[in-house]
């Protein structure tokens, strides 16, 4: 009888604690695509991609959020300190991530819807081991979503601040970095402006 591989745990980790500022101050998870809120889009790409369990950083407008938004079955995490930057949330995303026993955390954005189910789950069958990272790249170039093994998570997180997230991080360790070609599945763009908001359905 031969031993078979575990399949990974590759966790989904969505960053949604934005709080809008150059829209207005609306916070960006619950913008409207195709009817409901943006961070529901999110948690169903996350899923459909193959990521178990989800968790979903809030911060801004965090109560109205859970009220609107269905979010059933997802682990949340308020991140009070949302305001300081990207960096704080995935502080508190993977912080609340240590206790699961995931093999890896894979890191989604709310505002970039252009990104699917596709592309999730080509970064996700990118896992190696504990130690490594994986980025989808458009034309080359690294973007969203990226995975991070577990056992760099406490220094990922060491590093994160202001709202670079994890981009000081990766820069360091660029050549570690597995690039999983996405841009004939998916588009990296931000809902930044008010102009952006073309892109929601």
């Amino acid at each position: 009888m031969t031993a078979t591989t575990p399949t990974p745990k590759v966790a989904g980790l969505l960053l949604a604690a934005g709080g809008g500022r150059r829209l207005g101050g609306r916070p960006k998870a619950l913008l409207e695509h195709h009817g409901r809120p943006l961070v529901e889009h999110a948690v169903r790409v996350l899923r459909d991609g193959g990521c178990g369990p989800v968790h979903v950083v809030l911060g801004a407008a965090a109560e109205r959020v859970r009220g609107r938004a269905d979010l059933t079955g997802c682990a949340v995490t308020v991140n009070p300190g949302w305001a300081e930057g990207m960096g704080s949330s995935l502080r508190a995303g993977l912080g609340a991530l240590a206790a699961t026993g995931a093999d890896a955390a894979l890191v989604l954005l709310v505002d970039q819807p252009g990104i699917g189910a596709d592309a999730v789950a080509r970064v996700r069958s990118a896992y190696r081991s504990r130690s490594g990272i994986a980025a989808a790249a458009y034309g080359g170039e690294r973007g969203h979503p990226v995975l991070f093994g577990a056992d760099l998570w406490a220094e990922i997180a060491a590093e994160a601040v202001g709202d670079q997230g994890a981009r000081a991080y990766l820069r360091t360790h660029r050549d570690a970095i597995t690039l999983v070609e996405c841009s004939d599945v998916a588009q990296a763009y931000d809902i930044d402006t008010v102009e952006d908001l073309r892109h929601l359905g």
